[in-house]
């Protein structure tokens, strides 16, 4: 296997992979041919939506198995089942499960607890900012700050994501950093820059409150502890939702939930703008990691380009992923402005028109982007669509 940043002689490049490596190669092949065949049925009401585009080879550095003894061109093949996988009809959000862990079940006391928890400046080190600082619900659980601000006004690296239906998804933060959410709620609470407490801190102070001593013992009949903090806090975000929105309505049957020009948006957004292919419904995220250039930054002084955030790279060390973040959710995504991971853009229009350009040229482009040419109507369109996307959040 290829190590990062130590590549290997291109003859032999994939001689090493494993079996299992060239029978997936091998199926991405054949399934964009079958699946493809066949348009995307839609609820009662809607449009059928066109098929998805064809994909040209990305160009680059070949990345080739011999299949049928014929050279394929890998990525082409990974980015086909990318938009199979993607390319389903639309399932209403009340049908997708949640997946919850085993230790840490949701009940209605543990999510009061944790709402608590999440409203509380107790848990930062001066007792001045909470989580909601930063995630707002009147702002979809984000805020307006290009770059998240903390205690002292200390001001972070990136822009505070929405925390929108994340009990469905999986990697929390830009990053991924966090693989549950029980990992990820106790990071800011240390991070230097947002709370900046130590944990052991943050269990005595709420033990020496009689209520919150009070309210452990009802939730989970012990004292207070960092685990049980945790799964609280994680319990509450699990409870945040965004599940009906015109959108919802729409693909539920009802032709009446979306203007015209909010269907003609939805057109563009799963026709030429291919915007689904990352942004999946129902939940309008893959919960991936892409590339679209937003870090790339060209030195003005020597015309070199590099990145201002390496993103997914610095977990994974995947020289793939330098440059990469996630794909955060479209729900309430009118509410959330400024957009991307360093609050670089103002507004959706602003986000249409970056796309539409085929974000930023840079070595690690994720492939399906390219310049788009959609006309002023579609744009105008495609923000009305991404505008009903929003609706009660549960708080």
């Amino acid at each position: 296997m290829e190590r990062p940043g130590v590549p290997m002689p291109g003859k032999n490049r994939f001689r090493l992979a494993s079996g299992t490596a060239i029978w997936a190669a091998a199926l991405f092949l054949w399934l964009p041919a079958l699946l493809f065949s066949q348009a995307p049925t839609q609820t009662t009401g809607q449009q059928t939506p066109p098929p998805p585009p064809t994909t040209t080879p990305p160009q680059g550095e070949p990345r080739t198995v011999i299949i049928n003894g014929k050279p394929v061109d890998l990525r082409t093949a990974e980015l086909s089942f990318l938009m199979v996988a993607n390319n389903r009809p639309p399932r209403k959000i009340a049908d997708v499960v949640m997946p919850v862990p085993a230790d840490n079940v949701q009940t209605d006391d543990k999510i009061a607890l944790g709402r608590r928890l999440f409203f509380d400046p107790i848990l930062s080190a001066d007792k001045t900012v909470s989580c909601s600082t930063c995630h707002d619900p009147d702002r979809g659980f984000a805020d307006a700050k290009p770059i998240a601000v903390g205690i002292n006004g200390r001001v972070g690296h990136r822009n505070s994501p929405a925390v929108i239906n994340r009990g469905f998804g999986r990697g929390h933060f830009w990053d991924g950093r966090a693989a549950t959410l029980e990992a990820q709620v106790l990071m800011p609470i240390q991070d230097p820059n947002e709370m900046d407490m130590k944990l052991p801190d943050v269990v005595a102070r709420l033990e020496a409150d009689a209520t919150y001593q009070a309210a452990f013992q009802t939730v989970f009949e012990r004292p207070v502890s960092t685990e049980d903090i945790s799964r609280a806090l994680a319990s509450y975000l699990r409870s945040i939702k965004s599940v009906d929105t015109p959108y919802d309505r729409f693909v539920a049957g009802d032709t009446t939930a979306l203007t015209a020009e909010q269907q003609r948006g939805l057109q563009v957004f799963r026709g030429r703008a291919n915007c689904w292919v990352c942004h999946a419904e129902p939940l309008f995220t893959d919960d991936s990691f892409r590339n679209t250039g937003v870090s790339w930054q060209i030195d003005p002084a020597t015309s070199q380009g590099s990145f201002a955030d390496d993103g997914r790279f610095a977990v994974s060390r995947n020289e793939k992923e330098r440059g990469a973040f996630k794909v955060p959710t479209l729900r309430e995504v009118a509410r959330t402005a400024p957009y991307m991971h360093d609050g670089s853009l103002a507004t959706l229009a602003d986000v249409v028109e970056f796309y539409d350009r085929g974000g930023r040229a840079n070595p690690a482009l994720f492939p399906i982007l390219r310049p788009i040419g959609l006309s002023a109507d579609d744009k105008a369109a495609l923000v009305k669509f991404l505008e009903a996307l929003v609706g009660p959040v549960t708080k």
